[in-house]
């Protein structure tokens, strides 16, 4: 049985794509990252188990703490392992990135040392959640295999190569100054490009899914370009994007913030892309008499009932991590009028609604295409039987 299932990957259409994939994130895992920090470089990273804490340093206004938490700790790992000795905790009275700790919680540390000095100062990263994000990698990893086969195998290559491409690619460009909508674009097609192949390997469907995706994308981003210059929306909006203005990086912060709209949304166009054109290719399997119109009609009345929970999807997703702005909205009776024209609330909108355009569009974009190439196919088979 085994044998079995393995001759059935490896002589599978996506079997080729799916061992290039595999050659591309280990090269992507072995590039160098172009932006080190040389300060990193004095101190060692590990992990450490908190002995014990004083807290006589810290000062409290209310519900927030400010000063410094002594810990003392055992490093767990690294090059001073066994060691024990005092952390300092910084608190600036923020809830959102103070972190305080009590005996027996391990703990991410700097550590600055030299081998005749030995330890001579630990810092304070944060608390060591490493083990759970792994546990939670790898149960998703073995529920993708279980439940999916050789399938889920090729999702969680798509998932890698989606994760480095953003880390080592996108970000570095982005970063060095390079033009972050052509720079979007780009990345966007060939992650396209390589997740629908992973779907479907070298057939024509794979290049009826791509096309009407890239479709839905490029539409997308020409809507962010217009309607985020007309709504006069800075970049700045972004969470953290600001800071980067003063660390020396000349950057254009609009422009990375409509790449960004339709780079969120390119998942969800996929996905449209993908469903429709394996119900179009399934409906002419069924009838390779079938016309191109009909099939178009076909694909469309898949469209319709897929667009009906799909254009909620971003709203859901982008409204989720705003849940707190939009309670200090209602709690302080801030009338709907000033609140639609926010800042960020406006840029959400922008990112919902012309997210959901494309996810409306590759519909019909994709009905096309399937059904113009695969139709073509059927009728070239019927030719040469004739």
């Amino acid at each position: 049985m085994i044998k079995q299932y393995y001759n059935k990957c490896v002589t599978s259409k996506s079997f080729i794509p799916s061992v290039v994939v595999l050659l591309s994130v280990l090269v992507l895992l072995m590039l160098p990252d172009r932006f080190v920090n040389p300060v990193y470089k004095q101190f060692e990273t590990a992990k450490a188990r908190v002995i014990s804490v004083n807290n006589s340093d810290i000062q409290r206004a209310g519900i927030v703490a400010y000063g410094q938490q002594h810990c003392m700790v055992e490093l767990l790992d690294g090059s001073y392992q066994g060691t024990v000795a005092e952390a300092m905790n910084m608190l600036s009275g923020s809830l959102g990135t103070d972190k305080q700790y009590q005996a027996g919680d391990i703990a991410l540390v700097t550590v600055g040392g030299s081998q005749s000095q030995g330890v001579y100062k630990i810092s304070m990263v944060d608390h060591y959640r490493l083990n759970y994000q792994l546990l939670l990698v790898g149960a998703f990893m073995l529920l993708l295999i279980v439940l999916a086969g050789w399938i889920g195998v090729r999702a969680i290559l798509a998932f890698a190569f989606t994760i480095l491409c953003i880390w080592k690619m996108l970000i570095p460009l982005l970063l060095a100054g390079y033009q972050p909508i052509l720079c979007g674009l780009l990345i966007t097609a060939m992650l396209t490009t390589v997740i629908i192949i992973l779907v479907y390997g070298f057939d024509r469907r794979f290049i009826a899914a791509t096309m009407g995706s890239l479709l839905g994308t490029g539409l997308t981003a020409l809507l962010a370009i217009i309607f985020v210059n007309m709504s006069k929306i800075h970049g700045a909006v972004m969470d953290y994007s600001e800071s980067l203005l003063y660390t020396g990086f000349q950057l254009n912060l609009t422009e990375i913030f409509i790449a960004s709209i339709f780079i969120a949304s390119a998942g969800a166009v996929m996905d449209i892309a993908v469903d429709i054109t394996s119900a179009v290719h399934e409906v002419i399997e069924a009838n390779p008499a079938i016309s191109k119109a009909a099939a178009i009609k076909a694909g469309l009345n898949v469209g319709r009932t897929v667009i009906g929970t799909m254009s909620t999807t971003l709203l859901l997703a982008y409204s989720g991590g705003y849940i707190g702005l939009l309670m200090v909205f209602v709690a302080q009776g801030t009338p709907v009028i000033n609140i639609l024209n926010l800042n960020y609330i406006s840029a959400e909108i922008l990112n919902t609604m012309i997210g959901s355009f494309g996810l409306i569009t590759v519909a019909p974009f994709t009905a096309v295409t399937s059904a113009t190439l695969l139709t073509r196919k059927k009728s070239n088979a019927a030719e040469a039987a004739v």
